[in-house]
Formats: structure tokens, sequence, C-alpha cells
């Protein structure tokens, strides 16, 4: 499991670790198998690579003002 969240440094990703807990941020460190998670808030929120049940990459759709998708 660290080894490809290795491959996802650097992206947003959400991260569940059963069936209500999930947490979403950028990658933005992997150290003694403890991923660093960085919010659109600024806070960093670290994580246990064991307790990892689902990694899902986010992919963002850009919206523009006055346009209905």
């Amino acid at each position: 499991m660290e080894e490809f969240l290795k491959q996802l440094m650097g992206k947003k990703v959400d991260i569940a670790f059963g069936s209500t807990a999930i947490v979403r941020g950028d990658i933005i460190e992997i150290k003694d198998a403890v991923l660093h998670l960085r919010d659109e808030h600024e806070r960093v929120a670290y994580v246990a690579i064991n307790k990892i049940a689902v990694v899902w990459e986010v992919k963002e759709h850009q919206t523009r003002p006055g346009f209905v998708v």
C-alpha cells in the first residue's frame, strides 16, 4: 500500500477507513508508515497506512460561472 500511495504523491485523494470514516486531501508525504494529507483549509491529517481500506483519486471538474454543467 505504501508504494501505491507514493505513486499518488501530490494528488488529491479520498481515504476510507471503514464504512463511515473518509478524509480528503492532497498527499504531501509518506513517512514511517504514516500518510500526510493536506486539506483545502491547509490542515494536515496524519493517517496510519495499515488502517486504510480504500483509496480514490479525486477528479474535480472545473465549473464556470454562468453555465450549467
